[in-house]
């Protein structure tokens, strides 16, 4: 395991020391965690609007004098099969994450017509699909999507005829001979560069991101509406979905979460504050106000009570990488939904159930109002969501079995295996369990990656960046 603090200056000791930072202010706190495509890369955006990019180091053999070491943590509910060591003394030791790059990606802003205050929180964060040496990521505050270009530069021009070595213009009456410019080897620098600003197209809060099939187009998502953006044109979009009634009094719902197939660019899902998900087809009509399916579960009576409403809102949706089924997060639980099947999920995990008793504190205290997202792993085997305490859950498809882990330096050392967890509700409690009015509610994992390919996770606790990567034997 390896835990990187988040806080400024960004300073990462070796893997085998844990940063600690007994103070952090609102703007340090994780707001988005996301792997590119290749999981070489990992991306994190936080309240302050400012964006560091991971780099995962290439994996060696290390010459080792004892047997081979433990490197990461154990992720319990995981069966995966690594290579064995090539000999005893060789380690294959994985690669490591460390920072790429930080910029900063939105600045605060005020809207003057409407006396608001547009903050530099990054919501969320995608990428693009590499197609040359630079890296491309989308990144959004609540109004504003930018499109990154991060790029290495490891050469620098020299001889310039209309100007000095220092950048600054000649005059051209002094020049007598010219010189042609040659590149000469510099230290490595990454720049971001924004290359496109997609703004003024949202009314309301942009709660999703989501980069099509295509790879020429993505949509963004705010309460009541969803626009089509080509990555070409900043300055138009298209409204797909708009659910805004004539009269504001009448509404009823708002849309959550929304997300592209990501193997079919004409269909999409989005859910709703209702626990409402919806697809729908770009080909049926220009304005997508009529579903294609609905996918709802019919409310058992007698759970019926005042919170039902808040805890079924939607906090996430993800199509696994099959484009075969429907990830879904509400308060309490997770949903696995077949796109075949609209009337109930063909999978429920209870992630904390043991809160239902306390959802009237929760709801005074605001905490019944956190929005918790869902990942699947690389082979849509096994499901990771959050929950309080720093815990993270991890549900397997395949054997119905779960995990509750911790992510915490208290509890976290490195290299050591993660021990799982369990809240006892009622009764005498067992020395490794912790008891349910003790879970502090300050501590909430709200955003998590899963590597496309491997067994490596990343966990946000607050201003905290958890790396876990899978036992290596």
């Amino acid at each position: 395991m390896k835990c990187f603090s988040r806080y400024l200056p960004y300073i990462f000791r070796p893997p085998n020391t844990i940063l600690s930072s007994s103070c952090h202010t609102e703007a340090d706190i994780i707001s988005t965690v996301e792997f590119n495509h290749t999981g070489e890369l990992l991306a994190t955006g936080d309240k302050g609007g400012r964006v560091v990019i991971f780099q995962r180091e290439q994996e060696v053999l290390l010459e080792e004098q004892t047997p081979a070491v433990v490197l990461g943590s154990v992720l319990r509910v995981l069966k995966s099969h690594l290579p064995s060591f090539q000999s005893k003394n060789q380690v294959h030791r994985r690669g490591e994450y460390n920072v790429y790059s930080t910029f900063q990606s939105h600045e605060p802003e005020f809207d003057y017509l409407k006396s608001l205050e547009i903050e530099e929180k990054i919501n969320k964060i995608r990428w693009l699909p590499q197609q040359n040496a630079a890296y491309f990521l989308l990144s959004t505050n609540d109004k504003t999507v930018k499109l990154w270009k991060v790029s290495e530069r490891d050469k620098r021009p020299e001889g310039y005829n209309l100007k000095d070595e220092e950048g600054r213009l000649r005059d051209p009456a002094t020049i007598t001979t010219l010189r042609v410019p040659v590149l000469r080897p510099m230290d490595l620098m990454v720049e971001a560069t924004p290359r496109r600003v997609f703004a003024n197209a949202h009314t309301y809060h942009i709660n999703s991101i989501s980069v099509n099939s295509d790879y020429e187009t993505y949509m963004s998502a705010d309460d009541l509406r969803i626009n089509l953006w080509n990555f070409e044109i900043t300055n138009q979009s298209f409204n797909i979905v708009d659910i805004k009634p004539a009269n504001m009094e009448e509404l009823t719902e708002v849309i959550t979460a929304a997300e592209f197939h990501p193997h079919h660019c004409n269909t999409f899902v989005y859910s709703s504050s209702k626990g409402t998900i919806r697809l729908c087809d770009m080909r049926a009509s220009a304005l997508c106000d009529r579903h294609t399916k609905f996918f709802e579960e019919p409310e058992d009576p007698s759970n019926r009570s005042f919170f039902s409403e808040i805890i079924s809102s939607i906090s996430d949706v993800k199509f696994s990488h099959s484009g075969r089924y429907i990830m879904t997060r509400d308060y309490l639980t997770v949903k696995v939904w077949d796109l075949n099947m609209e009337n109930r999920p063909i999978e429920t995990y209870q992630v904390h159930d043991y809160l239902r008793s306390k959802l009237c504190s929760l709801y005074e205290n605001d905490c019944i109002f956190d929005k918790f997202e869902c990942v699947w792993n690389g082979s849509d085997s096994v499901i990771m969501t959050g929950s309080y305490n720093n815990f993270f859950r991890m549900f397997d498809r395949n054997t119905k079995r779960d995990v509750t882990l911790e992510a915490s330096r208290e509890n976290s050392k490195p290299r050591a295996i993660l021990k799982p967890r369990k809240v006892c509700v009622g009764g005498k409690r067992r020395k490794d369990e912790i008891s349910v009015d003790s879970l502090d509610f300050s501590k909430k994992i709200l955003h998590t990656a899963w590597h496309p390919s491997e067994n490596i996770i990343a966990v946000a606790a607050t201003n905290n960046l958890y790396i876990f990567q899978d036992k290596v034997n």
